[in-house]
């Protein structure tokens, strides 16, 4: 089963996602998996995607994979809002998938938002 982390203990993933700001925002998740799981892992992200895929409010994701011998994939996902991440994360066919992740499997998913820095990047 998979273990969720907090990056911030002050403001808690599930907080994140109550956020009222409008807008598209992007989870940022970090898994770290236990040793010659990460195929195991991959597969079952592939269905826990398919889920989200379905729901209102996806626009996009993309798995990395950190370099070989790290135990490390980060997944990138944009929503059109918290809201609807909110409700697909919280969908019970979502929730059913979470146990069926390996054991050792640690998460540590965050709720980001594009930052505008002048003459680098836009919003």
């Amino acid at each position: 089963m998979i273990q969720m982390n907090d990056l911030d203990s002050d403001v808690p993933f599930l907080e994140q996602l109550k956020t009222q700001e409008p807008g598209p925002v992007t989870i940022i998740n970090t898994f770290v998996y236990a040793e010659g799981s990460k195929d195991d892992v991959i597969a079952v992200w592939k269905k826990d995607s398919d889920v989200m895929k379905a729901a209102k409010g996806f626009i996009s994701a993309q798995l990395y994979s950190a370099e070989e011998g790290a135990r490390v994939l980060t997944n990138v996902a944009v929503w059109e809002s918290a809201e609807d991440l909110l409700n697909a994360f919280l969908s019970p066919s979502f929730q059913a998938l979470l146990p069926t992740y390996p054991d050792g499997t640690v998460s540590h998913p965050t709720l980001m938002r594009k930052v505008a820095v002048e003459n680098i990047c836009v919003a």
